[in-house]
């Protein structure tokens, strides 16, 4: 009879766990099938949470429906402590899933925001994106804190602990004080608007574009593909230069060296043509001026454009700078840059020789 029960037993922890299964999946298939048609951002949901949930079902299922009753004497202790703690992680999986499932689409249409509005939906999306990872690690920190308070020893530490909290606070606080100040740094950056993704910003003399900002560390994805990878408190502590802070526009400048002789309405007309031909050109602003006479007999020539963002400032400078290279070169090829010498008369010369 005994082993009936035995037997029974362990039936009815297996159709408890398939029940389980069953109906999470039925949920999982209305979620991601039919209500997913109305509405796409629950499918997407129910896809990223399905391992963690049947994961989470799973444990709850064996921990109500386990016969610990028929498990050797000295297991049944080690395999209550590793149900909570499996039922603790699987809980917190589930929990963060389910935020990282809820902000994404926010986050997504944020990504896709162009314009005027460009600047505000990054300065959203670097702060969502700051505090979602502030909730992470607090939620992680909990469920490692209540994993190991499931432990009769480490219980017992803990009283002691907060008997001498303010000792132990002090010494953490030492120690984590780079840790801390980064954290602190990173709330500051992204809730004063001083730094946000997709921010073009020149640090170290380096041109690039803010491409991750965490915690503890922001990466900036420079023009030739490189990363470069600063602390947070870099930005709080020294001074960089932010080309997007208040607006994605951009002033694109092209700089000509040219002779005396060059025909500056000519060339401030093709300038014109060329912009306005240029889908690059955000029809904004353009100018041409002569800013300098250089000592060695040239004047300095320089083209102003506007563009919608810094990427497409570079290419317009690139286009503009060839374009009117060419056009002189082409058709006024005398204001080409050239170095004058004055040579000695024939006086001069003839003396030089006797």
């Amino acid at each position: 009879m005994p082993e009936v029960s035995a037997l029974g037993a362990w039936i009815t922890l297996a159709v408890t766990i398939a029940v389980a299964v069953v109906v999470l999946e039925g949920v999982r298939r209305l979620l991601a099938g039919r209500l997913s048609a109305k509405w796409p951002p629950v499918g997407a949901a129910a896809r990223r949470c399905a391992a963690p949930a049947f994961t989470f079902a799973v444990v709850v299922a064996t921990t109500a429906a386990l016969p610990y009753q028929f498990l050797p004497d000295g297991a049944v202790a080690p395999v209550r402590q590793a149900l909570r703690i499996a039922t603790i992680g699987a809980a917190t999986w589930l929990v963060l899933r389910i935020s990282y499932a809820l902000t994404d689409p926010a986050l997504d249409r944020l990504t896709r925001i162009e314009g005027e509005r460009n600047r505000r939906a990054r300065r959203a999306r670097t702060q969502m994106l700051l505090l979602r990872r502030i909730s992470a690690a607090v939620i992680t920190v909990l469920a490692v804190g209540t994993a190991l308070f499931t432990f009769p020893a480490v219980r017992a530490l803990g009283a002691g602990v907060l008997a001498s909290a303010g000792v132990a606070g002090l010494v953490v606080g030492i120690a984590a004080r780079p840790a801390l100040g980064n954290l602190f740094a990173g709330l500051q950056l992204a809730f004063s608007d001083a730094l946000r993704l997709d921010d073009v910003v020149v640090v170290e003399g380096e041109w690039g574009r803010v491409e991750e900002l965490t915690l503890s560390y922001v990466v900036v994805h420079l023009w030739d593909e490189r990363r470069l990878i600063l602390p947070v408190s870099y930005f709080t502590e020294k001074p960089f230069e932010n080309w997007t802070r208040r607006t994605s526009r951009v002033l694109g400048t092209v700089i000509l060296h040219v002779d005396w002789s060059v025909p500056v309405e000519e060339l401030r007309a093709e300038l014109y043509r060329a912009l306005r031909d240029n889908p690059l050109w955000d029809q904004r602003d353009w100018v041409l001026q002569v800013t300098d006479v250089l000592e060695n007999g040239m004047v300095q020539l320089r083209a102003l454009m506007s563009a919608p963002d810094s990427a497409s400032a570079w290419d317009l400078r690139c286009d503009i700078r060839e374009h009117l290279v060419g056009y002189i070169r082409d058709h006024y090829p005398q204001a080409l840059p050239r170095l004058r010498a004055e040579l000695p008369g024939p006086e001069l010369a003839g003396a030089g020789t006797r």
